[in-house]
């Protein structure tokens, strides 16, 4: 069995294009930490979230836990999740037209290792 340790309805979905065979288990993960470097920042949250997933099920031999997160960097900066549709409106007119970085950090937690990689790309 498939475990996403999130609780995007994005993440639900585009995983839910490769597979219909997996449970959503979010970890509730604190997902405050300050690192300078977006792939740097993105692996440990994906992989706090994997660990933290570990913590809270028992996986069975066979399962795997998927973990993610995702940023906005702009102007040596990350962008916090918006709170409200109007601070996310602002974010992206303050995006519009600008070049920035959008960074994600994915963890497979299998066996109970944890192993992570990162896509960043420049928009």
């Amino acid at each position: 069995m498939l475990i996403l340790a999130s609780q995007s309805p994005r993440r639900r979905e585009l995983l839910g294009k490769i597979t219909q065979d997996f449970i959503v288990r979010p970890t509730g993960c604190d997902e405050h930490f300050a690192c300078p470097e977006p792939r740097d920042h993105v692996l440990e949250l994906a992989r706090r979230k994997a660990r933290a997933a570990l913590e809270q099920c028992t996986p069975g031999e066979n399962d795997a836990i998927v973990a993610a997160d995702t940023i906005v960097f702009l102007d040596g900066a990350i962008l916090e999740k918006p709170a409200s549709e109007a601070e996310a409106r602002a974010m992206l007119t303050r995006l519009s037209g600008r070049e920035h970085t959008v960074c994600t950090g994915v963890a497979v937690a299998f066996r109970g290792e944890v192993r992570a990689f990162c896509q960043e790309t420049g928009v």
